[in-house]
């Protein structure tokens, strides 16, 4: 990919259009899996972070974004483990404790229905919520959301169509285009804060 190349050959600033790129995909999977947009946040930088430091080994083995992923993943599961979120606990037992919980993504063009549409894909199941995200809001292939999730593509389509089917019981077959809205002001504090962990101008 010529943008890396250029990368590591010494033009760091161009990192941001990375940055700037996969912000919106990397923030609704953090909020498919956290649920709580600072935490997504830090793990989205931590991402970044590690993303740079690593540049050199990405190779073209994969897509940037699926590579991405992956790594947000990981910083997804660390930040569970590091705030004790799901100790001992059921991933369904964890998600009705957070059925309530509001965050400024939930300020949508449509609040009520659009409200209503992130609750019931919080309550899926992980397997399902991820694939779910992946493919129908981030438009992934099934060979990008199995590669990004390590999983065969049936696997893939099995998970998808039963998230479909859980969501379908309580929402009908509206799917909000504005879910997990990542806005410039937002996106513009990743890059500054990714910037200012490497000390880049």
């Amino acid at each position: 990919m010529e943008l890396i190349e250029r990368i590591l050959a010494g033009e760091k600033s161009l990192f941001e259009y990375i940055i700037r790129r996969y912000n919106q995909r990397l923030f609704r999977i953090g909020m498919s899996v956290l649920n709580n947009d600072m935490d997504v946040e830090d793990a989205m930088q931590n991402t970044y972070v590690n993303a740079f430091e690593h540049l050199g080994t990405f190779g073209n083995r994969s897509s940037v974004g699926t590579w991405l992923v992956r790594i947000l993943l990981n910083e997804c599961i660390a930040q569970k483990k590091k705030l004790q979120r799901f100790n001992n606990t059921d991933v369904d037992d964890h998600l009705e404790k957070l059925d309530t919980m509001k965050t400024p993504a939930n300020i949508l063009l449509n609040k009520e229905l659009g409200s209503a549409l992130e609750h019931a894909i919080a309550q899926l199941p992980e397997k399902y919520r991820l694939v779910f995200v992946l493919r129908e809001v981030e438009k992934l292939s099934v060979k990008e959301t199995g590669d990004a999730l390590a999983i065969e593509a049936p696997n893939v389509k099995v998970r998808l169509n039963r998230a479909k089917t859980i969501l379908r019981e309580n929402l009908g077959n509206y799917l909000n285009e504005h879910l997990y809205s990542f806005h410039l002001t937002r996106c513009d504090r990743i890059v500054k804060n990714v910037f200012a962990q490497l000390q880049l101008s």
